[in-house]
This record gives C-alpha cells, sequence and structure tokens, in this order.
C-alpha cells in the first residue's frame, strides 16, 4: 500500500486540536472531523473511526487525573439516552457511506457549523438541577451525533454548563461521556470489519500527536488567553462546516 502525504496533515491536525483542547476544553473531535472533512484527506467513516481512538487517548490523560470528581447520576442518565442513539448513528454512516455521499457531506458540514454556533453562545447557568429527563435528551442527540461523526460533545456540553456543578465536575464528567461512548463506537467499528491497514496506519501516528499535543499545551501555554484561542478554532470551525454545506450542495446541483 503506498503512502498518501495526506496522513502527515492528518497527524498535525490530530496534535493541534489536542493541544486546543487541553487549553480550552474544546471538543477534540470536531476539530479533527470538521478539518478532516473540509480538506477532504480520508473518507468521513475512517475519519470518524480514528477520532474515536483519538478521543479515547486524550480522555485516558485526563481521567487519569481527575476521574473521582465526576457526577454519576448525570453520567448515567446521559449515558441511557447516548449509548442506543449511537448504535443507530453508527449504521445510519454505513448506510448514508454507501448510497449518499453528497447527504453524508452536507449533514457532517450542518454538524460542524451548528455546534461550532451552539458553542460560541454561553449558555446560562441555572440555579437548579435540570429535570433527569433534560441529561437523557441530550444523551440521546449526542449519541446521534457520536454514531454519525464521533463528536457526542456539543448537546451535552451546552447542558452541563447550564447545571449548578463545579467546572471540574462538568470537564471530568463530559470527558467520562467522551471516553465511554468512543469505546462502545470503536466497538462497533471492529466488530464490523472496519479496523484497516489505512485506519490503523492513520491511528498508530495520530495517537502520539495527541500525547504531543497535550503535553505542550501543559508544558507550554501560549501567552494567549483560552478565550482568545477558543474563539479562533469556533470561527475557523463554523467556517469549514460552512465549506461543505456549500461543496454538498454543488453537488446536488
Amino acid at each position: 500500500m503506498s503512502f498518501d502525504p495526506g496522513i502527515l496533515i492528518f497527524w498535525a491536525i490530530a496534535a493541534l486540536a489536542a493541544w486546543v483542547q487541553t487549553l480550552t476544553g474544546f471538543a477534540l473531535g470536531l476539530i479533527l472531523m470538521g478539518a478532516t472533512g473540509a480538506l477532504g484527506l480520508m473518507p468521513v467513516p475512517q475519519a470518524a473511526a480514528v477520532t474515536s481512538l483519538l478521543v479515547l487517548v486524550n480522555s485516558v490523560l485526563v481521567l487519569a487525573h481527575g476521574w473521582r470528581d465526576v457526577d454519576r447520576p448525570a453520567l448515567k442518565l446521559i449515558l441511557l439516552g447516548a449509548f442506543p442513539s449511537l448504535v443507530a448513528g453508527f449504521f445510519l454512516l454505513g448506510w448514508l457511506a454507501g448510497t449518499a455521499l453528497g447527504l453524508l457531506q452536507l449533514l457532517l458540514g450542518i454538524a460542524i457549523a451548528g455546534s461550532a454556533a451552539q458553542l460560541a453562545t454561553r449558555p446560562t447557568r441555572r440555579e437548579t438541577r435540570s429535570p433527569p429527563f433534560t441529561f437523557f435528551l441530550s444523551g440521546l442527540i449526542g449519541g446521534l451525533m457520536g454514531g454519525l461523526f464521533a463528536t457526542t460533545g456539543p448537546p451535552v456540553i451546552w447542558h452541563l454548563y447550564r447545571q449548578p456543578m463545579t467546572l471540574n465536575a462538568v470537564r471530568v464528567t463530559l470527558v467520562s461521556v467522551f471516553f465511554l461512548t468512543q469505546i462502545l463506537r470503536s466497538g462497533l467499528v471492529a466488530a464490523s470489519g472496519g479496523i484497516t491497514p489505512a485506519l490503523l496506519i492513520s491511528a498508530a501516528g495520530a495517537a502520539p500527536a495527541v500525547v504531543l499535543g497535550t503535553w505542550l499545551a501543559r508544558r507550554f501555554p501560549p501567552p494567549v488567553a483560552p478565550v482568545t484561542i477558543r474563539k479562533a478554532a469556533l470561527a475557523l470551525l463554523f467556517l469549514s462546516g460552512v465549506s461543505l454545506i456549500l461543496s454538498a450542495i454543488g453537488k446536488f446541483g
């Protein structure tokens, strides 16, 4: 199998995504899927499978230091909604990849641009905890996105940041959601025969890149406020989503 130079770009994006997420808490999966989709570096199913593995690597690094702060009741309700919808989203991805690539690209663009716009708004924090069904609902929507594009985060992020929880509890609970949902997704990829040589090569270089990006952010934080980095990343993500949408619409024309 010949070596694709584009894989080097993917590894660099993985390091950058881990660097940004470590500094700001921003979604690793969204950055990877948005940049990969906009640049056309690899098919969406392969990019999502590799992203799942990289989310696991990043999650282990985070949870190794703070897993005790997980909000277990919230985590259970979110996963109750996320697990079944993730399975549905995974098989929907397989169907779309085989029959409707233009529609798949359109959905990815909408998911990326919509998530960037949502994450740019600062949710109002509640004085009391939301009803249990709302945690389930955020997991249900997030799980569908996780099955399709390995990006469980946006609905769950927005919901948890509205709760009267400590910031560390929110952060660790979110990472736990990412970790557990991507274990399930990676298992589905393996069970469906999706562990290909191309995927293994992509992951083999990207995993050390994620570790490197995380280490650099912790060891040498830039002289720029995290909120500035977050705004820049969201703007670029939104533009990449719009680019995917316009490209998909052009294919329908």
